[in-house]
């Protein structure tokens, strides 16, 4: 089964140097590109990639926004940020609004790759110097968490089930049950209860 890429960045050069790396790559499905928010969204009513490549800087609305409105209209796209900038506060924001990863513009074919094969086992991928810049800024110790993750973090810390989460969050419990064993990954935490007083010394919750 391929994964399906779409690209969307008004830069034709990046378009055409990402698309050279993988059109021809075996298990990868080359969907196009939109150069603007609004041509993405249109192309979103027809197509469901499973992977976009967002650039931050589009010229109609920002990516940190198209992020969102993505994230929240179609939840089974993974969005990775696309960006020249590698300050904290963009990688922090995209993650927030609901992005699985973050790559810089001079990424080598192999990490975008790297990249779209983590992002589709659901789990979070930072390039190098993103995980360098969060780590220098939040402490070795304090894990990197997705929006999504935050929330599930905070349903579990307010005392609710699985399946009260899946509702509230409309998701399937299943979907739950991974975040949750995500979070006890990044925590390193054996139960539950670890986890919330883990978060809570973070000042998560």
């Amino acid at each position: 089964m391929s994964t399906k890429i779409f690209i969307v960045d008004d830069h034709y050069m990046i378009i055409e140097g990402i698309k050279s790396m993988l059109v021809n790559e075996p298990g990868i499905e080359w969907l196009g590109h939109a150069s603007s928010a609004a041509s993405c969204l249109s192309f979103l009513r027809v197509h469901t990639p499973d992977v976009i490549l967002m650039d931050i800087n589009l010229p109609d609305k920002s990516g940190l926004e198209l992020c969102k409105e993505v994230t929240q209209l179609y939840p089974g796209i993974k969005i990775i940020g696309l960006s020249t900038f590698n300050q904290l506060s963009f990688i922090s924001r995209m993650l927030e609004n609901g992005a699985y990863g973050y790559l810089l513009k001079n990424a080598s074919r192999h990490e975008i790759l790297q990249a779209i094969g983590t992002v589709m086992q659901r789990k979070q991928y930072l390039s190098i110097e993103a995980s360098e810049m969060v780590k220098k800024n939040q402490g070795d110790d304090s894990p990197v968490l997705t929006r999504r993750e935050i929330e599930v973090l905070q349903l579990i810390a307010e005392g609710l089930t699985n399946a009260e989460m899946a509702e509230k969050l409309f998701v399937s419990v299943t979907t739950i049950d991974t975040h949750r064993k995500n979070l006890l990954a990044k925590f390193n935490a054996k139960n539950t209860a670890a986890l919330v007083w883990a978060a809570a010394q973070m000042k998560f919750v």
